[in-house]
C-alpha cells in the first residue's frame, strides 16, 4: 500500500516540483520510503508502505534494460502465479508490483485483465503511459490536466491547487495515451441464475476461504478489524483458523457501544488477541477535523462511519500494518435494510448493480482513507471479484430478506454454520455507526450551533454544492477549510440513492 502520483506530457520535468509536493500530501499512504522518476515526458513517484519484500521492493520498479518503470498503490494477489509464467524475465525484487513490468512487456494493455488484486498504477514504457484501476475501485485514483499536462494521484488532496479540475479515475478502467480511455471490466451477464442452496453455500464457504487466504500476503504484521457484526466476525473466524496468533481490534464510544459487547463474544470463541479502544465525545470532536480531511467528504453517512473506522484503525496501527475488514459484504448480498421493498428479480438484481458500482468512492472510500490516515491497509476479502462475480449470479430471490421471516445474508450465514456463536452468527443487522455509539453525537451539536435562518441562508449561497441538513453544512464547513469544491463535487464521494454507509460493518 502505498501513494502514487504522475505528471505526463511534454516537459514533464518542469513540474517536478509540483510532484514533491503532491507526494508530501501523501506521505501518511506510504512513511517507509520515497522514490521518484523523471525525464522529458514523465515525473512519477511513490510514497511507500512496505508490505511485501520490505527490503528491496522500492519503487520505482524498472525493467531489465532500465527503459520501462512503475508506481503501484495496492497489493497484486496472484502475482506468484503470473510471475511462474514470465520465467524468462529476470526478477529485480520480490515484490507484487515488479510483475506489472514484465507482463506488460509480454501483453500490452490488455495484462490489465489478467491482475486479481486491489491497485491504482502508472507504468511509463519510454514514451506512452499506461494507468490502470482495479475492476471494483478498492485502491483510489485522482486525475486532472494543467498546461498540456495529464497529472495523477492516490488522492484529491494531492492535486488540490495543481491542477484546475480534478476527477476521479473510473474504477475497470485503463488508460494510454495512444489508446484513450478503456473499460477493461464490467460484471459478466448471468445467462441463469444459481438456485441450488446446497451448492450455493458449498461454493460460498470455498470462495470466501479462498478470498481470505490470499489476503494474507504479507511480509509483515497482519490482523481483523472486529466489529461484532457478521461481516467482520466472519472474516476473523475464517483467519483464526490458520493462525494461531490473531490479533483483532474493536472501537465504541463510551457509554453507547453496543457492537464491543459481541466482539468480545467473537474474540473469546475464536481466541484472538483483542484490543479494544473506547473513545469520549470530546476525542470525536478534536479527531473530525483530521477525518474530513483524511476521508475528503462532507456526507453526513459517510462521515458519521468515518469516525469509528478512523479510531479503530489507529487502535490497529499500534499492533500491525494490515488489516483485513467485511467491507463489502452488504453490497453483494443485498443486505441493507431498503432492498427488503424490491418485489421483482431484475429490479432487486439492478439495484445490487449499482450498488456495488458505487462502492469506490462511498464505503471503499472511508475505509481507504481511515486506515492510511494511520498508515495501516485495509483489505477487503468480500471483494474478491471471483467471489463477487459468483455471489451475482445467484437468484437474487434467494438474497432478499423477507420482512419478518428470512434474516439477510442468511445464505452467507448458513455457509459458516459453526464458525461463530449463534448468537451472532443469526444476530440482526446493525448499522455500524450506531452499533459503535456515534449516530447522532454531531446531528444535535450541528442542530444547537446552527439555526434554521442561518442554514437557509448559507445554502442559498452555496452554487456547486446541494446540502439537505445542518450536519451536512457544519460538515461542509470543515470540508472548505481545507479544499476547494468549485467544479469539483463529482469527485467527492456522497451518497446518492436510498441507503447508508451507516449500514456497514468492518
Amino acid at each position: 500500500m502505498c501513494g502514487i502520483a504522475g505528471i505526463y506530457g511534454h516537459n514533464a520535468r518542469h513540474w517536478e516540483g509540483d510532484l514533491d509536493a503532491m507526494l508530501d500530501k501523501l506521505s501518511h499512504r506510504g512513511p517507509d520510503d520515497r522514490g521518484t522518476y523523471a525525464d522529458e515526458n514523465i515525473a512519477i513517484g511513490q510514497t511507500r508502505l512496505s508490505i511485501v519484500d520490505v527490503a528491496g521492493g522500492k519503487q520505482p520498479i524498472f525493467s531489465e534494460d532500465g527503459r520501462k518503470c512503475v508506481v503501484c498503490n495496492g497489493e497484486i494477489y496472484n502475482y506468484a502465479v503470473l510471475k511462474d509464467k514470465l520465467r524468462q524475465h529476470r526478477f529485480r525484487t520480490n515484490s507484487d508490483s515488479e510483475i506489472l513490468i514484465h507482463l506488460f512487456e509480454e501483453e500490452g494493455c490488455k495484462s490489465v485483465s489478467r491482475l486479481d488484486g486491489m491497485f491504482a498504477f502508472v507504468l511509463y514504457d519510454g514514451e506512452d503511459i499506461l494507468v490502470a484501476r482495479d475492476p471494483i475501485g478498492i485502491k483510489p485514483l485522482y486525475q486532472g490536466r494543467k498546461d498540456g499536462c495529464l497529472f495523477f494521484a492516490s488522492e484529491f488532496k494531492a492535486l488540490g491547487g495543481v491542477v484546475d479540475n480534478i476527477q476521479e479515475f473510473p474504477p475497470g478502467h485503463y488508460y494510454s495515451s495512444s489508446k484513450g480511455l478503456i473499460q477493461y471490466y464490467r460484471l459478466p451477464d448471468v445467462a441463469a441464475w444459481e438456485e441450488n442452496v446446497e451448492e450455493i453455500t458449498y461454493v460460498l464457504h470455498h470462495l470466501l476461504s479462498r478470498a481470505v487466504q490470499k489476503r494474507w500476503m504479507s511480509d509483515v504484521p497482519l490482523g481483523c478489524f472486529l466489529s461484532g457484526g457478521i461481516d467482520s466476525s466472519l472474516i476473523c473466524a475464517v483467519s483464526k483458523q490458520h493462525f494461531d496468533h490473531l490479533d483483532t481490534f474493536s472501537v465504541g464510544l463510551e457509554g453507547a457501544a453496543v457492537d464491543l459487547e459481541y466482539a468480545r463474544k467473537v474474540a473469546d470463541f475464536l481466541g484472538t488477541d483483542h484490543h479494544e479502544y473506547l473513545y469520549t465525545k470530546d476525542e470525536v470532536l478534536e479527531a473530525l477535523p483530521d477525518v474530513i480531511y483524511h476521508l475528503e467528504s462532507f456526507d453526513p453517512a459517510l462521515v458519521r462511519s468515518a469516525i469509528p473506522c478512523y479510531f479503530v484503525s489507529r487502535l490497529a496501527s499500534d499492533y500491525v500494518k494490515v488489516v483485513l475488514t467485511g467491507e463489502g459484504a452488504d453490497e453483494v448480498f443485498a443486505g441493507y435494510h431498503y432492498i427488503k421493498r424490491f418485489k421483482d428479480v431484475e429490479g432487486l438484481h439492478n439495484e445490487t448493480v449499482k450498488i456495488l458500482a458505487g462502492l469506490h468512492n462511498l464505503n471503499l472510500q472511508r475505509v481507504d482513507r481511515a486506515t492510511m490516515a494511520h498508515s495501516i491497509e485495509g483489505r477487503v476479502p468480500f471483494l474478491d471479484i471471483n467471489l463477487v462475480e459468483y455471489i451475482m449470479s445467484i437468484d437474487p430471490k434467494l438474497k432478499q430478506a423477507g420482512k419478518k421471516s428470512r434474516i439477510e445474508k442468511w445464505l452467507l450465514r448458513q455457509a459458516f454454520s459453526g464458525y461463530l456463536p449463534d448468537e451472532v452468527l443469526w444476530r440482526p443487522k446493525a448499522e455500524f455507526a450506531a452499533g459503535c455509539g456515534s449516530e447522532h453525537l454531531i446531528t444535535d451539536l450541528a442542530e444547537s450551533e446552527i439555526s434554521d435562518a442561518e442554514f437557509e441562508k448559507e445554502k442559498e449561497l452555496l452554487k456547486d454544492v446541494e446540502i439537505s441538513s445542518k450536519e451536512e453544512l457544519y460538515y461542509l464547513r470543515i470540508f472548505k477549510s481545507f479544499f476547494n469544491t468549485d467544479g469539483e463535487v463529482e469527485a467527492i464521494g456522497r451518497w446518492k440513492g436510498g441507503f447508508s454507509s451507516e449500514d456497514a460493518d468492518l
